[in-house]
């Protein structure tokens, strides 16, 4: 009977409760988020009616030096086990039971196998709420999986290695007891000899490794002992994939024989060939016994399996193919003389064989007498007779394609070395005349251009025509090819002999000059190296001659000497320099200075400039509109300028601005009276004279550097 209850007391179980929140089904595992709701209680934390709490996964560890979770830490590793099952075999003659080997690969208690696909396993009864994982696994214990019974007996050394990390002693492992039932078959099977045993002969191996290598062999076959017979030289091809050879015979011209295809085509070669060819199907590797036929049942045949119808026969292998060894060929002797770098190393790194050295076999070739050409006859050019010559369609010389395409103009790189030069003559009025000899490296041509001079009497312009130049001293009518000057007969201080006529090289510019530098190994003129050589060769004399001319030149021990000091010194003590070496080494060892701008000459070129663009307009005004106190800065000067289109360069313009300034301001009214060529005109400029000197001229030599590297140490002046 049950009690009445009192008041404030009822049977609502949640009378009381504090915690009415419902679990969350988010998670995190291993910092990764997770669906995990099945797993949690239900309301206020405490499990719904029929909920069992799972175990949550194996939490391995995460490895080290990485934060990622187990099931990315060790994504494709498994461990690996081995073990056995035994069933019974009922209602069997030969066998009670049978012994079946398996194989485990467990990856966060999952298992594969044969039987078994991978999933989560779970543990036998009572227990099938839970699943296995590695703790349950250890060697020489058994498992139940699914109500079969097995027992691990090993597992591999990464397992091992993992699970003994995590704390798990293995056992021992154990061997799989031996199947009484495959100890039988395979006795039977020994014991059995098949009718008809087949033979598998694998070349794939041979084939893939040595595809499309070939090892070649030059060799000969004396055959002067038969009628007309002569010695015939022959190519042996050995090819690796397949053992087989291929004999090419080589056929000289004019030789009287016709072109065969091969000599002997492809196939194996027998060490020892029979005199009798024997007919197809005679030679068989096997022998067919017992062969009868029968109207009703067909054909009927066995193979021997003795082998007493199989032929063997030596073919030639690469062992057995060396440098000045024989060959038979169908009864031919064929001599092995020489064969080519790929053989050689072929052998070298194989069998280990160094000594190759070719065969001497036959008299070297007696030196072709040289073809007479007949001479020069003086119609068209040289190459263009000789090319008539040479065969009975004329074609025309072939030029140098490759240098052209190098050497031509290509930007601003125009491969042109230019020269300035005058003429040696005796003429007082040829004397004072001024070319310009350009040398084109595409193609050997030469130019000479006079540049034109006021009140000379001399008209300038093209004195040569582009062209390549024959060298001087040459016979007109020869079998030979003249000599054409070349860029290295060209440098500062040579004399060439243009068409009769003599040049001195004074002078290069500077693109000339740096490329002359830039390819120093073509031009020995401008090698250092090969000057400093010269300087070295010196007698003793002469470099204790060039000490003391330092010294007095130098009297304040700084190092330096102007250029022109250096230049007479080297030209006067005749220490075989050319002038275009010196002017290298002038050059290589200069401490350039910029010279001061004469205000004269910039106030000439100003006024030339002006004169011959007729440049007329009045500044005046606008000067004097802007200040008419005769003041202006300069800038408010040079916009000025800028903006009436004066036709100075823009070094110039900023030479004579501050020539004219005193301070931030310029006299404006002194500025236009400079440039006013009408009213107050300078001097005339000549051709020759330019706004900046040459460089080298004006530049300071360090002869202490350059004593330092052709004598190998530091000298100083106190020293000498």
């Amino acid at each position: 009977m049950a009690l009445p209850f009192l008041p404030g007391n009822s049977s609502n179980k949640y009378l009381g409760k504090e915690r009415f929140h419902k679990s969350q089904h988010f998670d995190y595992s291993n910092g990764v988020p997770m669906l995990v709701g099945s797993e949690k209680p239900g309301i206020g934390g405490e499990l719904l009616v029929g909920q069992k709490i799972k175990p949550k996964y194996t939490v391995y560890p995460k490895g080290q030096g990485r934060g990622l979770p187990s099931w990315v830490a060790f994504d494709k590793q498994a461990l690996c086990f081995e073990a056995y099952f035994q069933e019974a075999v009922p209602e069997a003659r030969d066998e009670t039971y049978r012994i079946t080997k398996t194989s485990y690969y467990v990856v966060a208690v999952l298992c594969a196998g044969t039987f078994i696909h991978r999933h989560r396993i779970p543990l036998p009864p009572p227990n099938d709420d839970r699943f296995y994982n590695i703790f349950h696994f250890n060697l020489n214990q058994q498992m139940v999986l699914y109500s079969r019974m097995f027992t691990v007996t090993n597992c591999d050394s990464f397992t091992r290695n993992f699970l003994t990390k995590l704390g798990v002693r293995l056992n021992e492992p154990v061997h799989i007891p031996d199947d009484p039932y495959s100890n039988l078959r395979e006795e039977a099977e020994k014991s059995m000899k098949p009718l008809r045993p087949y033979e598998r002969h694998d070349t794939l191996k041979q084939f893939l490794e040595h595809d499309r290598k070939v090892l070649r062999f030059y060799c000969f076959w004396d055959d002067t002992d038969s009628v007309f017979g002569d010695l015939r030289e022959l190519i042996l091809h050995y090819f690796l994939a397949d053992d087989t050879i291929e004999i090419l015979e080589v056929i000289s011209p004019n030789s009287g024989r016709d072109t065969l295809p091969k000599f002997l085509q492809r196939s194996k070669l027998p060490k020892h060939a029979s005199i009798r060819i024997k007919q197809p199907g005679e030679i068989t590797d096997r022998t067919v016994l017992n062969v009868f036929a029968s109207p009703t049942k067909g054909k009927r045949y066995i193979l021997d399996s003795l082998k007493t119808g199989a032929v063997h026969e030596d073919f030639y292998k690469d062992y057995d193919l060396t440098v000045g060894g024989e060959v038979n060929v169908w009864g031919r002797r064929v001599i092995i003389t020489d064969c080519d770098d790929f053989t050689k190393e072929y052998y070298r790194s194989k069998y280990g064989i160094e000594d190759l050295a070719p065969v001497q076999y036959k008299a070297p070739e007696a030196p072709k007498p040289p073809s007479l050409v007949p001479p020069y006859n003086g119609f068209g050019s040289e190459e263009d007779s000789l090319s008539s010559c040479q065969g009975l369609l004329p074609k025309p010389p072939q030029k140098d394609f490759h240098k052209f395409m190098e050497k031509d103009r290509c930007g601003l790189n125009s491969n042109i070395l230019n020269f300035r030069a005058k003429m040696v003559t005796t003429d007082p009025v040829d004397t004072e005349r001024l070319f310009i000899i350009s040398f084109y490296l595409c193609d050997d041509s030469i130019s000479v251009f006079e540049r034109p001079q006021r009140n000379s009497g001399v008209i300038g312009g093209k004195f040569l025509e582009r062209g390549r130049v024959k060298k001087p001293g040459q016979e007109l009518f020869k079998s030979e090819l003249s000599e054409y000057f070349t860029a290295q007969d060209l440098y500062v201080g040579a004399t060439l002999c243009l068409n009769s006529k003599d040049f001195q090289l004074l002078d290069a510019d500077e693109y000339t000059l740096k490329y002359m530098e830039q390819h120093a190994e073509e031009f020995p003129k401008s090698n250092v190296g090969i000057v400093l050589s010269k300087l070295r060769s010196i007698p003793e004399e002469k470099q204790s001659e060039i000490r003391k001319f330092l010294l007095f030149s130098d009297p304040s021990n700084t190092g330096f000497i102007p250029y022109e000091s250096f230049r007479g010194l080297l030209l006067g003590l005749d220490c075989g320099l050319s002038e275009h070496e010196v002017l290298v080494l002038g050059r290589q060892f200069s401490v350039r200075e910029d010279p001061e701008a004469d205000m004269g000459l910039m106030l000439a070129v100003a006024q030339d400039i002006l004169r011959k663009k007729q440049f007329e307009e009045k500044m005046c005004l606008c000067f004097l509109c802007v200040s008419r106190t005769g003041r202006l800065s300069t800038k408010e000067a040079r916009a000025i300028c800028k903006s009436f289109q004066l036709p100075l360069p823009e070094t110039l313009l900023g030479g004579l601005l501050s020539k004219f300034a005193d301070g931030d301001e310029i006299d404006y009214h002194a500025f236009l009276a400079g440039m006013n060529w009408v009213e107050n005109p300078a001097p005339p400029v000549l051709p020759e004279d330019t706004l900046q000197q040459k460089l080298i001229s004006q530049s300071l030599v360090n002869y202490s550097d350059l004593l330092e590297k052709f004598q190998g140490k530091t000298q100083k002046v106190q020293n000498v």
